[in-house]
């Protein structure tokens, strides 16, 4: 097949469905009713690349720095006094940032252009659980109520409107390779398929979605820091933090299902090896960062029992 249908079926956002002279073998006639603007030029996907680059980067020291941290148990408490500054630095740096998080919104936004090196469409999710995953790591430390809820409320926004332009890129591209994969050419048209089933918003090879439980997880998260942050009652902010840290554990779950899903069930159009290194990248540091805090956690409870007895 020629690069240029598949591009066509790939970026079509809108399939017209039309009566079929054929009902036996053709009960289902789509074509694409959409002209697509065209890609970006190259070095738009090398910036864009490079970007990511330094957001997984940057999640990583962040990371490898909390772990290191978190060994230093008795020392805790005079660490976070003495790292205003870097504390201020990571929340600038990281990808859900005040800095970089706008940046992702406009590359989602315009992502259905980005097509040639480093595709959003197909590398696009990678960014938002890029994003998710500095979230549930980084909680900050702003003293100031007033500015630590505008902060995490506008993470909030970030997060639910990357989910939502993702969509917008990732649906067209799913529906297009369900089109390609599940579908016969009508002989028609360029674009004229037939279908034995009907066509759907997202095809139904690929289930992922941006905006899905890992999402509306991670934003109950935030939710539920505001509510610790806010709570005064020390009865009250226990049970917060109980159902936080739920909430939180089923965030990293449902965050290491998705990559897996994506490393695993993503269109074979994609290069595998590419695809492999990138949500593997991703999905490698989700677990570096659950298993040493797991580590953690046991050491803890198990000094704290020898410190009773």
């Amino acid at each position: 097949m020629d690069l240029d249908r598949k591009v066509t079926f790939f970026k079509c956002i809108k399939w017209q469905f039309e009566d079929t002279l054929d009902p036996i073998n053709c009960p289902f006639h789509y074509f694409c009713d959409s002209l697509y603007a065209g890609d970006y030029p190259e070095i738009i996907d090398v910036l864009v690349f490079f970007f990511f680059t330094f957001s997984y980067l940057t999640t990583l020291i962040v990371v490898l720095k909390k772990v290191i941290s978190r060994r230093r148990i008795r020392r805790e408490e005079e660490q976070d006094d003495d790292n205003d500054d870097s504390d201020k630095a990571k929340r600038y740096l990281l990808p859900s940032g005040p800095i970089s998080l706008p940046l992702i919104l406009l590359i989602l936004a315009k992502g259905q252009r980005i097509n040639t090196l480093f595709p959003i469409s197909m590398f696009g999710p990678a960014i938002l659980q890029l994003v998710q995953l500095s979230v549930l790591v980084f909680e900050s430390n702003i003293e100031k109520e007033a500015s630590f809820v505008f902060f995490e409320a506008s993470t909030i926004s970030g997060i639910l409107h990357a989910s939502i332009y993702l969509d917008a890129v990732i649906l067209p591209y799913y529906t297009g390779f369900d089109a390609l994969v599940a579908s016969t050419s009508s002989g028609v048209c360029k674009t004229c398929i037939c279908r034995k089933e009907p066509l759907t918003v997202g095809g139904t090879i690929v289930a992922y979605r941006g905006w899905s439980s890992t999402t509306f997880l991670v934003v109950g998260v935030l939710c539920l820091r505001i509510i610790c942050k806010l709570c005064r009652e020390e009865a009250k902010t226990k049970k917060v933090m109980v159902i936080k840290n739920v909430v939180e554990g089923l965030a990293w779950t449902v965050l290491v299902r998705d990559c897996v899903y994506l490393a695993v069930m993503s269109p074979v159009e994609e290069p595998v090896l590419f695809r492999v290194f990138v949500f593997g990248s991703v999905l490698m540091l989700i677990c570096f960062y659950v298993i040493t805090h797991v580590c953690c956690l046991v050491s803890r409870r198990q000094s704290k029992k020898t410190t009773n007895t």
